[in-house]
């Protein structure tokens, strides 16, 4: 985000946030003040972000505004680091945001089915809340301590000790009679008081605090003073069991914080010594023992060892990796001290990268957490209508007594907060992002999880995807007197320099054979047809075999060689020079060996699953046949754009691609998912990304949504039900002003309980 030169977008940690209503109060507060906008709430992240104008509104004034409601703040540190961070200077977590990520690639293969571009479907901010603050909240130095060491487990101490007391006094001189409740009760609803003041001062009048400050004080004069103190101290318990609950819901993303170590051996002129891991730069050697967890993003310079990457992709199996290739912060080396050359800030590596996913998915809200948030608008205010109602019809109409229908009308108030309802979604995705996350599956918030739920149909994309994307070369077919070595010299030559598959399947290939790459230049792709080149001071082609024969690259006879390398699921490419065949080069690219059971794990859930590739009809028919999938083949980007568009007319679809490539379709698709392994692209294109590379994760990521969403159902219905009951029993008399309050705590607890259910939700289980 690009802030203009007077504005700055500054992050603070907010504590003690602990219902939907929390994100509201703040937002609110803050966003009233001159100089700020773009205001963004991460309930379970605990983060207040937003652009600030410090010549109209300092720092320090938004932090005296949001502990004056009752919350903890400080500046937030970033990264993997945050949690394990000294609290940073305010001035030093407000910056300037404007980061642009190019991916360019040289050419394009009609053969391999791969268009390469890029397009990004960042998630929109949304606003979210209900209109309502939150409850009494602790301090940031509270986390991490026992319930009884936190803030609110102390005014619950402090309750109960007067609740205690007052019953005491009660049983020692019953002659004082109820003062000692009314003294418990004030004492007690002080500090809520204050707090439902604060806020009808910013505008806000609708909160549980003046609900249970109304209560408490209406309970006092209809002689209800007993009730009225356990009232209090029962909303102080739910209060500190809604924070509990609350903490951990977030334990997920501060578990994946927690992998990165601390420190790290950095290695400099043969000299090792001990640096904090966050204070790596790019470039930096540092040395990775046996049982030592990889301190940043890098790649391996020196040493093979077995690699667990469990903590960041979910893989349980450990991986054989040597110099050249790429390990992520957090992974355990297993066998042999390890060279990693830093390749990624700590900031920037992929556990930060996957913290910040999790983190800013809460601004994609699902479309059933969007009709919460308008319900729940109106539902506080309609209930304190029918609380009034409730008091003054009955004795105004029909003569009944006023402290009976008074006391039921209080009873009403208490249970007018939907904190329970409105917390139903956001605790259950945070739950589902979070478990997610440590299986390798990202999914960027609740709108993502609710699309991928309902989706009917999965197209994949084929090479790189369903296929390994690393094809080897395994025919080579020469015409007239050209020798093997002069067509591999040739092809190599116009491939020079290209990372596409195929290209890197014949320089690979050409080394192997001890080949020399052909001098070159110029090279152009011929987009969706191959690529052309000047190799050796003349034009040279590496094309599809119908290209080749309609520019005279190829005969009739080469034509039938490459429709029968293509029968057996190979792709094969002319090589030419201008009116000269000189060859034809097979290679094939291997299903992953989890591909064909992804596919029966699919069709299980009642997904159907379809190839779309620019490869030919007979290799994608060879590929779609061993996987028992349907297929659509010889597709340029649009028609794979169009193929998603006519899918689309029949249920939900989910395009799998390897992150680079179909990115329109990607984007037309409901859910847009990218493979690679923590790649910046994996992580940053689409709407979801899949770690592992393993196949079987497309359907583990339909189950996880589908849990997900019987998870909210199950929250809604509970944080309803439960409302609707008491509403009914407090106007008809047969539940008081105790049993209200703990309707209304007690539900958030319910339905957050339930959502940490998810956390130990196991996707991969059929």
């Amino acid at each position: 985000m690009t802030t203009p030169k007077n504005e700055a977008t500054c992050d603070w940690t907010v504590s003690g946030m602990d219902c939907g209503s929390c994100a509201t109060k703040v937002r609110n507060a803050v966003g009233r003040l001159p100089g700020v906008s773009n205001v963004e709430i991460g309930l379970m992240s605990e983060r207040l972000r937003l652009t600030l104008d410090e010549a109209k509104t300092g720092r320090d004034k938004i932090e005296k505004i949001v502990k004056s409601l009752g919350y903890g703040i400080e500046a937030r540190a970033s990264g993997a680091q945050k949690d394990a961070a000294e609290p940073a200077d305010a001035a030093k977590e407000c910056h300037d945001h404007d980061h642009d990520h190019d991916h360019d690639h040289d050419h394009d293969h009609d053969h391999a089915g791969h268009d390469h571009g890029k397009d990004s479907k960042a998630p929109r901010r949304a606003d979210s809340g209900h209109g309502s603050p939150g409850h009494v909240h602790d301090d940031p130095a509270d986390r991490g301590k026992r319930w009884f060491q936190t803030g609110k487990g102390k005014l619950v101490i402090f309750t109960a000790v007067l609740l205690g007391l007052a019953w005491m006094v009660e049983f020692v001189t019953p002659a004082l009679g109820s003062w000692p409740f009314i003294a418990a009760c004030i004492i007690g609803v002080a500090p809520v008081a204050k707090r439902a003041f604060v806020a009808l001062r910013l505008g806000q009048p609708f909160t549980i605090e003046s609900l249970m400050t109304v209560a408490a004080i209406g309970a006092l004069f209809i002689d209800a003073a007993e009730e009225a103190a356990l009232v209090v101290f029962l909303f102080a318990v739910g209060e500190v069991l809604e924070g509990v609950a609350a903490g951990k819901a977030r334990d997920g993303i501060r578990a994946l914080a927690n992998l990165v170590p601390k420190t790290a051996q950095l290695e400099v002129n043969g000299v090792v010594r001990e640096v904090p891991a966050a204070s790596l730069e790019v470039g930096q050697t540092v040395l990775v023992r046996p049982g030592d967890r990889v301190p940043a993003d890098g790649e391996i310079s020196e040493g093979t060892s077995g690699v667990d990457d469990s903590p960041v992709t979910g893989e349980s199996v450990p991986v054989t990796k040597g110099p050249g290739d790429t390990v992520f912060a957090g992974s355990i080396n297993t066998e042999a001290v390890l060279r990693v050359t830093v390749t990624k800030t700590a900031e920037d590596n992929t556990i930060a990268r996957i913290i910040r996913l999790v983190e800013d998915a809460e601004e994609a809200r699902a479309p059933t957490e969007r009709f919460i948030d308008r319900f729940s608008r109106w539902y506080m205010p309609a209930i304190v209508v029918v609380a009034a109602l409730v008091v003054l019809v009955p004795p105004l109409g029909f003569a009944q007594p006023w402290d009976t229908w008074v006391y039921r009308g209080l009873a009403l108030l208490l249970i007018g907060c939907p904190c329970a309802l409105v917390i139903s979604v956001p605790a259950s995705i945070a739950s589902a992002l979070s478990s997610g996350a440590r299986r390798g599956l990202l999914m960027k918030g609740g709108a993502v999880i609710e699309a991928a739920a309902s989706v009917q149909q999965v197209a994949f994309d084929k090479t790189g995807t369903l296929t390994h994307g690393r094809p080897a070369v395994t025919d080579i077919i020469t015409f007239g007197d050209t020798s093997e070595a002069e067509l591999l010299g040739v092809a190599a030559g116009v491939e020079a320099g290209s990372s596409h598959p195929l290209a890197m399947a014949i320089l690979n290939k050409a080394e192997d054979a001890g080949v020399a790459v052909l001098p070159s230049k110029g090279a152009k792709a011929l987009v969706g047809k191959g690529v052309v080149a000047e190799v050796a001071g003349a034009s040279a082609w590496v094309a599809s075999p119908r290209y080749a024969l309609e520019n005279g690259g190829l005969d009739d006879k080469g034509v039938t060689q490459a429709a029968a390398f293509e029968t057996e699921g190979k792709t094969a490419v002319a090589v030419y020079r201008e009116n000269k065949p000189l060859g034809l080069i097979a290679m094939r690219d291997e299903p992953r060996a989890d591909a064909r059971d992804a596919v029966a794990q699919l069709k299980k859930l009642g997904v159907t699953a379809v190839i779309l590739t620019g490869d030919n009809a007979r290799t994608a028919a060879a590929i779609a046949g061993g996987l028992g999938m349907e297929f659509r083949a010889d597709m340029m980007p649009e028609d794979k754009l169009n193929a998603i568009k006519d899918m689309s007319e029949h249920g939900g679809v989910m395009m799998i691609g390897d992150g680079i490539n179909d990115a329109p379709a990607l984007k037309q698709a409901s859910v847009g998912v990218a493979m690679g392994s923590g790649t910046d692209v994996a992580l940053e294109t689409a709407d979801a990304a899949i770690l592992r590379d393993k196949v079987t994760d497309i359907a583990a990521t339909v189950r996880l949504a589908r849990g997900a969403m019987v998870n909210i159902r199950q929250n809604v219905t509970i944080a309803l039900g439960l409302k609707a009951v008491f509403l009914v029993t407090s106007v008809l008399g047969l539940t008081g002003l105790w049993l209200a309050i703990l309707a209304d705590t007690g539900a958030t607890v319910l339905v957050t309980l339930n959502a940490l259910r998810l956390l130990r939700f196991n996707p991969e289980r059929e």
